[in-house]
């Protein structure tokens, strides 16, 4: 690692505080720190000055971003290392932010310790031969990737992984509860890979009999059982070249495990009935809702298999536990919802409310279908409580078992404030997180707090 008093660093952020703050840690770690408050001015300080840390925010004005000065500094100092962090992100652009060639994407709020690791070990990454260079090259497919909505911090890890392991052929392990979109993070994983152009095979092996998940996956030759009185060419044969994705693959049982490993780790199939061995050339990708380390200690899943599936792991959060998302997955909806069937949809305050106050255990899913449920009985466009299902508007209700829902109709500032301290509650009280999502500064957050007497600080 370079010697801290050599190392200059850059910091880019519109905001004078932050600067300061990165400033102040930075160089008390002794490390030489340049400050700007634009792109471009940050584009000026590279043409006179040379850089081994980029720090830059994502939004930095209309002219010049964080991903313009990314790209910039790759192609002017191709050594530095570029760290973005931002309050607001999708997974479009942190698949294109790391494919340009930055080392991290962290999200606002960040903490110091998280700032300062990052750039110890994007200090000791410039010694090393990068294997991954082809994380470089820009987004080259956007199929299935708009169907990822979120802007959360668990959501952004997932945009990281995703483009962090496109590219290779590493087995991915994907864990979450029923309806987060696993699948769409498969999809998204095998379209933005080089077998993008390939086929791409999904498999619920929770869905099938045991004989038959073995005869899809694997195939058969005439006559290998009753009923098969043809050839038949397995998924596994069918998909080489691409992606198979198993999902519920804790439900495969122990015999057929044996026979997903050796195809993992041998590349090759053999159809039931017959002995030639097939070559294949497959991107596995698995999920499931269970923990599969809790079964293997049970005896009841392979060891073997499961760290073979487990070489890169990624786990989606429930939609509970980040329903700050709810607002842009309701707006996603109504969108294709509305793109379907000619009509344009939107949300009443009360029923916002009531999403926001429902506790998903279908997750993506289920608010899918509620909305798709809502808008079928709704004649004016406008979805209120009463076009939602029974239970999510069941618990949108006070200790008292009174409904909200039609309590009263509230002014326009009395839903401000609701919606404010919604946000504030879901952040934890982050100041900076709550702004993001609203699209405001924290300036303005705060005046808003003042004039509705909220308590903060």
């Amino acid at each position: 690692m370079a010697e801290t008093g050599k190392v200059n660093i850059l910091v880019v952020d519109d905001d004078p505080d932050t600067q300061d703050l990165l400033q102040e840690v930075l160089g008390e770690e002794g490390y030489r720190v340049f400050t700007s408050g634009s792109g471009e001015e940050a584009l000026k300080i590279g043409e006179q000055e040379c850089f081994d840390i980029i720090i830059s925010d994502m939004r930095l004005g209309p002219s010049v971003n964080g991903l313009d000065v990314l790209k910039a500094y790759k192609t002017i100092q191709p050594e530095s290392e570029v760290i973005l962090i931002t309050a607001f992100g999708s997974m479009e652009t942190a698949i294109e932010a790391v494919k340009a060639g930055a080392f991290d994407y962290i999200s606002k709020p960040f903490k110091i310790d998280e700032v300062l690791l990052q750039v110890s070990r994007a200090l000791e990454n410039r010694s090393l031969v990068r294997e991954n260079r082809n994380l470089k090259r820009q987004l080259g497919s956007q199929v299935q990737l708009s169907s990822l909505v979120g802007r959360s911090a668990g959501m952004l890890e997932i945009y990281k992984k995703i483009a962090m392991v496109s590219d290779s052929r590493s087995t991915v392990l994907i864990y979450g509860e029923s309806g987060t979109g696993k699948e769409l993070v498969a999809k998204a994983i095998h379209h933005n890979g080089p077998r993008a152009r390939q086929r791409f095979f999904a498999v619920n092996c929770g869905a099938l009999t045991e004989s038959l998940l073995e005869t899809e996956l694997f195939g058969h030759v005439r006559g290998s059982f009753t009923g098969a009185t043809d050839n038949k060419r397995g998924i596994l044969e069918e998909a080489s070249g691409g992606s198979v994705f198993l999902d519920e693959v804790s439900e495969m049982s122990p015999a057929l495990q044996v026979r997903l490993l050796r195809a993992i780790e041998e590349q090759e199939v053999r159809r039931i009935g017959s002995n030639q061995v097939l070559k294949i050339d497959l991107r596995f990708i698995a999920a499931s809702n269970r923990v599969l380390g809790q079964l293997v200690d049970e005896g009841r899943f392979r060891a073997d298999l499961y760290y073979r599936l487990r070489v890169v792991e990624i786990s989606i959060p429930p939609l509970r536990e980040r329903s700050e998302d709810i607002p842009l997955l309701v707006e996603y909806f109504l969108k294709r919802l509305g793109r379907d069937r000619g009509q344009a949809y939107s949300l009443s305050s009360q029923a916002l409310s009531a999403l926001l106050s429902y506790d998903w255990p279908g997750n993506v899913r289920e608010l899918e279908n509620a909305l798709e449920a809502a808008a079928a009985l709704n004649r004016s466009g406008v979805i209120t409580p009463e076009d939602l299902p029974c239970k999510i508007k069941g618990e949108a209700r006070d200790g008292n078992g009174l409904a909200r829902l039609h309590a009263d109709l509230p002014s326009l500032d009395e839903l401000a404030k609701r919606y404010l301290l919604h946000v504030l509650k879901v952040t934890g009280d982050n100041k900076a997180r709550a702004a993001g999502i609203l699209g405001i500064d924290r300036k303005t957050l705060y005046r808003m707090a003042q004039r509705f007497k909220l308590p903060i600080r």
